[in-house]
């Protein structure tokens, strides 16, 4: 893991920002996915993938590699970008994003895609399958780390609670989660269609160490990561406030952009307000 200089904060900033132009371009050209979630997820995978994950795009299996799971697996179009900026396959393959007979399905499969550690989709799972690999680490001696990506909306369902009571029970502090807490799911305000607070409290309460963090702060990410490394005694939990749609004013904090695809008129609205040239 490199230094985090200013001019490492900068280069993960401009990462993200270049990772929600590829989403967005790949939703349109899908004509389906979820531009919400992955535009909120922005910044906490452009830590992950670009310093702080070990990982070998020339050799994605490779044994020691740290793991990462999508448990919120609509949001499969950032992890895409993020895969192809990485070097794991050419940006142009996901051309065919979501084909029949395209590797790169409209959830991540890791039988097909390169990069990819668990096959998503329903939700609510990748808690209890991140168990299963930190418990492997440990059985195999092998130093990896696991990381989980959990959405907040899939926190309102039992198997979340399930994996995390494991987690605690077995102190598996090579496993970190992350929760993108934007706070919007597809019927509405996550507080107002199933309450989840205090969830601070709740993880905690459940034997994890919660730490919280602005999840659009490049810095605050890559400090509670690190952080989350050096605790040898239990899981570790992110709490990372975000804005759903962040950085497209008309879908920030929308329910609707939780699963709608931006026309040609909205998506060059949306590129222009990131910086980036007109769709053509």
């Amino acid at each position: 893991m490199t230094a985090l200089t200013p001019e490492k904060v900068s280069e993960l900033e401009e990462m993200a920002r270049r990772l929600r132009v590829d989403s967005l371009r790949l939703i349109h050209r899908r004509g389906a996915g979820h531009p919400g979630g992955a535009l909120s997820a922005a910044e906490i995978i452009a830590v992950l993938y670009f310093h702080i994950l070990r990982i070998n795009p020339a050799n994605p299996t490779w044994n020691e590699r740290d793991r990462f799971i999508l448990s919120k697996g609509h949001g499969s179009a950032m992890l895409y970008a993020a895969l192809a900026r990485r070097g794991f396959f050419p940006l142009s393959d996901l051309d065919n994003w979501g084909a029949v007979d395209c590797p790169h399905q409209g959830h991540p499969d890791r039988f097909k895609t390169p990069g990819v550690d668990m096959t998503s989709g329903l939700l609510g799972h990748g808690v209890a399958i991140g168990v299963g690999l930190a418990l492997a680490a440990r059985l195999k001696k092998q130093n990896y780390h696991t990381y989980v990506l959990l959405g907040d909306g899939e926190s309102q369902g039992g198997i979340v609670w399930e994996g995390a009571m494991a987690a605690a029970k077995y102190q598996l502090s090579n496993l970190t989660a992350i929760l993108d807490y934007n706070n919007v799911q597809l019927d509405g305000p996550v507080h107002e269609v199933m309450p989840l607070e205090p969830l601070a409290d709740k993880w905690s309460a459940w034997g994890w160490r919660v730490l919280e963090v602005n999840g659009h702060e490049v810095r605050q990410v890559v400090d509670a990561l690190r952080m989350a490394i050096q605790i040898h005694d239990r899981p570790t939990i992110l709490l990372a406030h975000t804005t759903k749609g962040k950085g497209v004013s008309f879908m920030e904090n929308q329910a609707s952009w939780h699963g709608n695809v931006p026309n040609a008129e909205q998506l060059n609205q949306a590129l222009a307000e990131l910086g980036e040239a007109m769709h053509e």
